[in-house]
């Protein structure tokens, strides 16, 4: 099997890298993922999928097998504006294939993992899997916007809850099995009005904003990292301040500070809102109750007219490294290439905050490319790592076999 799945990913060499091109030359920002939905939906039909649709958010499902258990590879097909063109040496969706690289946005973050799971589909077809898993390939919309909420949609409303999770984020071909969560918070203040000529008689929202502001640096320099070190320590970055008052000549009675927050392992929304809370009550000599901090919810309309949303928070997941899942992944690294994969953990933050750190299903990242290419100009994926992930996307429900 081992020989045959790494014949089938050579063979398929050219395939995958002119798939991935394909799908670079469509151009597919969040919430307007009509044409590569589409075209993704003809060419898993082409590769016969055994079932291929779309849900209503949006997202393509395409399916393999019909065993008792089952697993889903997940690649978000949304991407991210290309920013300043001027950046950009060549044509941001150029699609462009030389020198063993294809070129253009999403090619790492994250057409690549798409075109990965579509080879490794035709890959299984061509070996004719009939083992213990149906295997799912999603390919799912909006994640850029809010990371998480195609498969919050797919679990609650469509009743697709996997087994296990594989998210073919850019990983460098290593076996990732956890990263940090994040969450948004608003903070509103409130001063009192004055002329500005006299501003001693109004209370500035605009200085208690700064103070809050330097509370939060002092809280960014504290926070402490997960026991073991793994995932690291949380962040919180001030994004956004906006003021407010009655005119350009007045004392501003109105303050928001916005607020992006990455949480570690053991650190959830309650706790992080309560943080806010704490250091700018002090800051501001008050109360910590009487701050006013909320968690802002997101809503939008995909390209099927349908309205989702969800609160913007977004939990934290990590497997431990003796997890059957992240021990199959190793087994199915090794069987194919005969050495210990590199296990590590993501920077940014993926679907699995959805899938494994809401909804608690084993969760690892696989994926073609760089992590430092996401949201980059001058976007790449190197071809080998397309066919090292369409070979190992096909071994893996076979290592997975054995522990289950």
């Amino acid at each position: 099997m081992k020989q045959e799945i790494l014949r089938k990913a050579e063979e398929y060499r050219d395939y995958v890298a002119q798939t991935l091109s394909e799908m670079v030359k469509i151009p597919s920002y969040s919430g307007k993922e009509e044409a590569i939905c589409k075209r993704i939906k003809e060419i898993c039909e082409d590769a016969g999928f055994d079932e291929v649709r779309t849900d209503k958010l949006g997202s393509v499902i395409a399916r393999i097998g019909n065993g008792p258990k089952s697993i889903a590879f997940d690649a978000h097909i949304d991407t991210v504006e290309i920013g300043d063109p001027d950046q950009w040496e060549k044509e941001p969706f150029s699609g462009l294939i030389a020198d063993g690289l294809v070129h253009g946005r999403g090619s790492s973050d994250q057409k690549g993992g798409a075109a990965s799971m579509i080879t490794a589909g035709r890959i299984l077809k061509d070996i004719n899997y009939n083992g213990q898993f149906t295997i799912y390939f999603t390919f799912t919309v909006m994640e850029e916007d809010c990371d998480g909420m195609c498969w919050k949609y797919l679990i609650e409303e469509e009743k697709l809850k996997p087994d296990f999770y594989v998210s073919t984020e850019p990983t460098s071909t290593r076996i990732y099995r956890g990263h940090r969560g994040r969450m948004e918070m608003m903070v509103r203040l409130k001063g009192i009005s004055a002329h500005g000529s006299a501003p001693e008689r109004g209370e500035s929202a605009a200085y208690k904003a700064a103070r809050a502001a330097l509370a939060m640096e002092k809280l960014n320099k504290d926070l402490q990292p997960d026991e073991d070190n793994f995932l690291g320590k949380g962040t919180i970055v001030v994004s956004q301040i906006d003021v407010k008052g009655p005119s350009q000549c007045a004392v501003p009675d109105q303050a928001m500070l916005y607020l992006d927050r990455r949480l570690t392992w053991g650190e959830d929304a309650d706790l992080a809102i309560g943080q806010v809370k704490e250091y700018i009550g002090k800051a501001l000599d008050c109360p910590p109750e009487e701050i006013d901090v909320t968690m802002p919810e997101y809503t939008k309309r995909g390209y099927r007219d349908y309205d989702y949303s969800q609160e913007l928070y977004f939990p934290t997941w990590k497997m431990d490294a003796d997890h059957p899942l992240v021990e199959s992944g190793v087994d199915a690294y090794k069987t194919l290439w005969g050495k210990d994969p590199v296990v590590d953990k993501w920077t940014f933050s993926t679907n699995a905050v959805a899938t494994t750190g809401r909804h608690k299903i084993p969760a690892i990242g696989f994926g073609p490319g760089d992590e430092s290419q996401a949201h980059a100009p001058n976007e790449i994926n190197r071809i080998e790592d397309l066919v090292i992930c369409a070979a190992f996307y096909a071994m893996l429900p076979y290592s997975l076999e054995k522990r289950i």
